[in-house]
């Protein structure tokens, strides 16, 4: 049914990747050696490799900048809380503590950020969104997802593209599909994988009563050339289907959208962002091949879970988190007891928060097992 064996990655240089364990004195030998082969006009020869090389440099110029800005703005506080403890200013003193507790908080990110050393953390990702059963009013809560998702993308800096979104037929949506580009995407969103509860007041209905919805999100990577999937096209069904939503003229006029399902897992890939059929055929494999190898790592997880029956670890489809409106306003999440009332902010993609403490249980758990 499914074959997947990991090749050899390609080497970019002499000097391996630093992984997902950061190493100062590695990072900075290779980041020289990297600069080096950038400047080579020969790397150009081979563009896959020199777009490996180019994204690779990148990542470790991002994290070591960010940790020479931490160490700058350590040594400036202290300076400044120094000064102040001098001359007796209490307020100047109170700056800087309220400096360094915000300085804490970005090492603690960077150690995390560092300990993201899966299979496939550094890769960009895929996020499928999917409405619930309650109709207009999960739909709604769906797009509310989606927004919430697109805003903490866009504050981490992250790319995203929608490759599909079917629309409710008031209002909200059925489903949408992003593609999250930039480094560790899917080591920090991986843990979001699940269901997502809902409690309000309904805007949709006249007696103003309360109502439950959920929608899901499922969460897998996109996967490199390192990564090989054989997948049968006995194995697959195929169908075209006019576009819907955003995409002026072209919408409803050509069968471009594609969706693609894998009979044997049952697992429905779709996409339509493109006018060419075969473009977004060729996305749709993909998403497939990133959906059968997540299958793949979930199913390792679950049978390594399976011998310590002490774990009860949330899986795939069970809820994760809950979003209180009425009567009173609370986001919690249910795997690690993180909770704040101030919903609005979540909502506006405000998630560090309960993506820290996700990757920080997952994290130690899997050290534990080490």
């Amino acid at each position: 049914m499914l074959k997947l064996r990991q090749l050899p990655r390609k080497s970019t240089g002499p000097l391996s990747s630093c992984g997902g364990i950061f190493d100062w004195d590695t990072a900075t030998v290779r980041l020289d050696e990297l600069n080096t082969l950038a400047g080579d006009p020969d790397l150009w020869l081979d563009n896959e490799r020199a777009q490996a090389v180019l994204k690779e440099r990148t990542a470790l110029e991002r994290s070591i900048s960010a940790v020479r800005d931490i160490e700058r703005h350590l040594e400036e506080t202290i300076d400044l809380m120094e000064l102040g403890e001098a001359e007796g200013e209490t307020e100047i003193v109170a700056e800087a503590t309220g400096v360094l507790r915000t300085l804490r908080e970005a090492c603690r990110t960077r150690q995390l950020e560092a300990l993201l050393s899966g299979e496939a953390d550094a890769n960009d990702c895929y996020l499928e969104i999917h409405a619930g059963a309650g109709g207009t009013e999960a739909q709604d809560w769906a797009e509310m997802l989606l927004r919430m998702y697109q805003r903490w993308c866009r504050v981490r800096g992250y790319e995203v593209d929608i490759l599909e979104q079917s629309d409710g037929e008031e209002a909200g949506i059925k489903s949408a599909t992003l593609q999250v580009r930039g480094h560790n995407a899917y080591g920090w969103l991986k843990t979001e994988s699940g269901v997502h509860r809902l409690v309000r007041i309904s805007p949709f209905d006249s007696a103003a009563r309360r109502h439950t919805s959920f929608s899901s999100a499922w969460v897998y990577p996109v996967i490199d050339e390192t990564i090989e999937i054989t997948i049968e096209e006995k194995d697959l069904r195929i169908d075209t289907y006019r576009s819907s939503g955003a995409g002026g003229q072209h919408v409803n006029k050509t069968d471009s959208a594609v969706r693609i399902t894998h009979e044997p897992t049952g697992i429905v890939v779709q996409c339509q962002n493109d006018r060419s059929q075969h473009r977004n055929r060729a996305t749709a494999m993909e998403m497939l091949r990133a959906r059968l190898y997540e299958l793949e790592i979930r199913r390792r997880e679950e049978a390594a879970e399976a011998v310590e029956a002490g774990k009860s670890d949330i899986g795939w489809g069970h809820q994760i988190r809950s979003y209180v409106l009425q009567p009173y306003q609370m986001v919690k999440d249910l795997r690690t007891g993180i909770e704040t009332s101030d919903i609005q902010s979540v909502l506006d993609g405000s998630l560090d928060r309960f993506l820290e403490a996700a990757l920080s249980r997952r994290l130690g758990s899997d050290a534990a097992e080490t």
